[in-house]
């Protein structure tokens, strides 16, 4: 019974630190109250991964944080790694690439390699290799990315994205410690849900004279 009382005694304390834990979380009331245990820790993992990198009075590499309306017109969404591959940063709108929102992204793993699909990771490594040995050159390397459940069954399959970014030294001189991958995530293929130019009412036609002058206009 003793060993009972001390198993429930240390799940209590356990759920009452991530409770604490939670509840400093910069997000809002509702989004704390479907965070599932496994989650939070996902998420305040993340954020200590970026205090470390971008301590209070430092500003990240990307400038002040996007806005909605302005990361809604990147071809795909932001994503920054420390120099082990972790994950500190994914911006909001990778739900419009992938399916998922950066929680449930989270919960796949707390490195780039976690997010990925396929056999590729041995390739990606050996990218990421090269852009630590030359900080500011810029490597590219294409993989499907885990999406949702819904997006598969949508588009019968995962993402095919491609990962644009570089090595940046936040402090001088640069060390793994100090040093972040910024990459922009791009899909290869929109899907029509992606952007109204996808959709075939924004299509249209027209003729011009040389001096391209309308001569007709299709609606």
């Amino acid at each position: 019974r003793s060993t009972k009382s001390a198993s429930k005694a240390r799940r209590d304390q356990i759920n009452a630190e991530l409770q604490a834990l939670r509840s400093l979380l910069p997000i809002s009331a509702q989004e704390k109250e479907r965070l599932s245990y496994l989650h939070t820790m996902a998420l305040v993992c993340l954020r200590l991964r970026g205090a470390q990198l971008f301590p209070p009075g430092l500003a990240p590499p990307t400038g002040p944080a996007l806005g909605t309306e302005l990361l809604s017109l990147l071809p795909g969404f932001l994503l920054v790694l420390s120099a082990d591959s972790k994950l500190v940063y994914i911006s909001e709108n990778v739900a419009q690439v992938l399916g998922l929102s950066v929680v449930e992204l989270l919960a796949q793993g707390d490195t780039l390699f976690d997010i990925l699909d396929g056999g590729v990771g041995e390739d990606v490594h050996k990218k990421l290799l090269l852009a630590q040995e030359e900080p500011g050159r810029e490597v590219t390397f294409v993989s499907e990315m885990r999406t949702s459940k819904a997006f598969r069954l949508q588009h019968g399959g995962n993402r095919v994205v491609a990962v644009c970014g570089r090595f940046v030294a936040l402090h001088w001189p640069p060390s793994p410690s100090t040093t972040v991958f910024l990459a922009l995530c791009t899909p290869l293929v929109q899907s029509p849900t992606d952007g109204e130019a996808a959709s075939q009412d924004d299509i249209f036609q027209s003729m011009h004279l040389l001096d391209m002058t309308f001569i007709d206009v299709t609606e």
